[in-house]
């Protein structure tokens, strides 16, 4: 019987195939103790492969090496499964939820996330439909819900990752509401059960935001709408500019400290690979103003909106953050009534998009328009015949009553 005695191999790799072997020895005992060396010196040459080839075939020939080859049990190797990229630690982010939910204050920061809630309400009032049943994905402490009416909503499911915060969900007397705990990346809800999604500034941390709009595409029944509200990428460019400038200056390098937002261009190619139709994707701007950097950093963090990518630096040092506060003030800071602030922009992308239906209206054939696009500039002369020809049918008209 063969035991391997001891084994020693220096090999250079490139992704594309071996380059070079300095030497493999192959040293073994056998039954009767006898030391067989067998050393291979293998240039650096193109037909590497072979010349190894070779030499596994001469050992091969051998009894020694075939009992010692046959009887082992070849590597099999798996072949890699998709998987999604994980961007935000959503542990992180439920945390974060909770330390702001917990706040004696927490009150206090509302004020953006109610905004935004009560303009994403404002478009179910719209639609002159009554819900059966709505669920609030990621609904804080109720920003959307708190305006919804029985005119509009039976049934609401109202869901968020933190606990906490779904106990201080004020909602409508008239409105029958249900609590429950759930992650925007793993609905549990059957499909086609849902009249109505809304999220409000809650789907901006999910990591497989293609995954989510899928899932919620299946949740709805036909004809059911899915409104939501996002940061947009031109969400606190401020901040995210002064950081990257004092760190550049001072390390030589920057770090992600303000998390990545979706951009606009982005959100129509993914609802529509979802599966939704009839889009409507438009963006809106909320600038407030703040006496420096550091409250804005105090009030994101109250807001539960400190930044949760994997990436992310967890400590600041305190020179950077000086830095950062006066190159946040010189580049964008103003002066009103003898006191400086600075101002932050929050970009919020509003999206609609329904799940297809048949009685749903669908658009015209090809070529059946009435007016050409290049008489575009002839509008008001075309405007101005088609009354002058109305109010020549007028008057024949009275004429013949007469």
């Amino acid at each position: 019987m063969l035991s391997c005695w001891a084994a020693r191999s220096t090999v250079l790799c490139t992704p594309r195939r071996f380059l070079k072997i300095h030497s493999t020895e192959f040293i073994w005992e056998c039954d009767r103790y006898t030391k067989i060396r067998l050393c291979y010196n293998l240039n650096r040459s193109l037909n590497a492969q072979n010349k190894l080839n070779k030499i596994l075939r001469d050992l091969y020939g051998k009894s020694i090496f075939r009992e010692l080859y046959q009887s082992s049990v070849p590597m099999q190797i798996k072949p890699a499964e998709r998987t999604t990229v994980n961007i935000f630690d959503r542990q992180a982010k439920v945390l974060q939820r909770e330390r702001a939910a917990r706040a004696s204050d927490v009150a206090v920061y509302d004020y953006l996330k109610e905004e935004v809630g009560y303009r994403l309400a404002d478009r179910i009032f719209d639609i002159k439909r009554k819900f059966r049943l709505a669920v609030d994905l990621g609904c804080g402490r109720g920003y959307v819900a708190k305006h919804i009416d029985s005119e509009y909503v039976e049934e609401l499911v109202v869901c968020d990752m933190s606990p906490t915060w779904l106990e201080q969900v004020s909602c409508p007397q008239s409105v029958k509401v249900k609590r429950e705990v759930v992650d925007e990346e793993c609905l549990p809800f059957e499909p086609a059960s849902l009249d109505l999604v809304t999220s409000s500034l809650s789907m901006h941390w999910v990591n497989d935001l293609p995954g989510a709009f899928r899932q919620i595409n299946s949740c709805l029944k036909n004809d059911g709408v899915f409104m939501g509200a996002v940061f947009g990428g031109d969400t606190l460019y401020e901040l995210r500019s002064s950081l990257q400038l004092a760190e550049l200056e001072r390390h030589g390098g920057i770090a992600p400290h303000i998390s990545p937002f979706t951009e606009i261009r982005d959100i129509g190619s993914l609802l529509t690979r979802a599966g939704f139709t009839m889009l409507t994707v438009d963006t809106d701007e909320i600038v407030v103003s703040y006496p420096s950097m550091f409250d804005l950093m105090w009030d994101l963090k109250g807001m539960g909106e400190s930044n949760a990518a994997y990436n992310r630096k967890l400590h600041l040092r305190r020179d950077t953050a000086v830095a950062a506060a006066a190159i946040y003030k010189q580049l964008y800071g103003k002066e009103q009534d003898g006191k400086c602030s600075i101002p932050a922009t929050f970009q919020i992308i509003y999206m609609l998009g329904w799940k297809p239906d048949a009685s749903q209206p669908k658009p015209l054939p090809r070529g059946s328009g009435e007016m050409s696009l290049k008489d575009l500039y002839r509008l008001d002369e075309v405007i101005s015949k088609t009354n002058k020809i109305s109010s020549d049918d007028q008057r024949a008209q009275l004429k013949k009553k007469k």
